[in-house]
Formats: C-alpha cells, sequence, structure tokens
C-alpha cells in the first residue's frame, strides 16, 4: 500500500467518524481518480445514513456509487479507486462491481469487524474478494491497511455493544 492510499484510507476513517457523529454506524468512503485527466482528484465522498435516512441502504459505499453516478462517467470510474473505512459489504461490492469501479482500497477487514461487532445472525459473511472472484470484470483489491489498524478500529470503539 503506498502513502498516497494510506492518506486517503485515513480520509475514510475520518468520514466513519463523521457519520458516526451525526448518529450513523461508522462507515464512510471516497472515490479517487485515476484517469490522466484526474488522477489523485477526490471525485467524491460519502458516509453512512442508515438510521439518520432510515434506509438500510445507506451505507458510505452505496451512498457513494450513488453520488458517483450521478456526477462521474463510466470512463473515469473505471480507472478509479474507491477508498473505504472497512471493507465492503456484499450489498456494496455489488454496488461497485456494477457502477464500475476499477479498485478498491479498504482499511479494516471484514473479519475484523465482525471481532468487534459480536456474534450475530444478520451478518452476511462474504468477503469482497470472494464476491469479485465470481464476477467477469476484474477489480484490483487491496486491504486491510495494517498500517492503519489502530485508527481503523478506534472508530468503531464502544459503537456496538
Amino acid at each position: 500500500m503506498t502513502p498516497t492510499d494510506l492518506r486517503h484510507l485515513s480520509r475514510a476513517i475520518a468520514l466513519a467518524r463523521s457519520a458516526r457523529e451525526h448518529g450513523n454506524h461508522p462507515f464512510g468512503a471516497l472515490l479517487v481518480g485515476g484517469g490522466a485527466t484526474d488522477v489523485g482528484e477526490v471525485l467524491c465522498e460519502a458516509e453512512n445514513s442508515v438510521v439518520t435516512a432510515g434506509d438500510v441502504t445507506g451505507h458510505a459505499e452505496t451512498n457513494l456509487v450513488r453520488i458517483a453516478c450521478a456526477r462521474v462517467g463510466s470512463a473515469a470510474r473505471s480507472t478509479s479507486t474507491l477508498y473505504t473505512s472497512t471493507e465492503p459489504c456484499a450489498m456494496c461490492a455489488g454496488a461497485i462491481h456494477w457502477a464500475g469501479i476499477g479498485r478498491i482500497v479498504f482499511a479494516l477487514s471484514e473479519a475484523d469487524l465482525y471481532d468487534l461487532v459480536g456474534p450475530s445472525p444478520e451478518h452476511l459473511r462474504l468477503p469482497c474478494r470472494h464476491l469479485f472472484s465470481h464476477t467477469a470484470r476484474t477489480v484490483l483489491i487491496e486491504g486491510p491497511a495494517a498500517e492503519l489498524d489502530a485508527e481503523a478500529r478506534a472508530v468503531h470503539a464502544g459503537f456496538w455493544r
């Protein structure tokens, strides 16, 4: 993982902290351009809005995909990177796939999140790498970010239990 990746992941974690401060689940995401005209440019950001919007699909990544599809063309999405505070769930991975986003980088793994959340029959345990291994389109996936493990966990401290 590059220093640039770590900087963008820190921003995703800051967005997760903001989501928590706004009364939502602590998850955040941003989309960064990777094409010739937008390389390194933050194209859009989103945080979780499940509680305040009363919408179970209001995960940070699905909110980001909605914004990105309205603002960013498909060619630009295909060369962009989605940075997220936590590994995308199956629903979010599906949205990322259909949006044609080319790369995902996450800070905290799904398994590490569930260690923090505790056991629940409601959780759909399906790592995004597994989901993307069943698609025809290649999506590059990097994570978890060991360098940001403490920061990525801290935003969840005391939230789930």
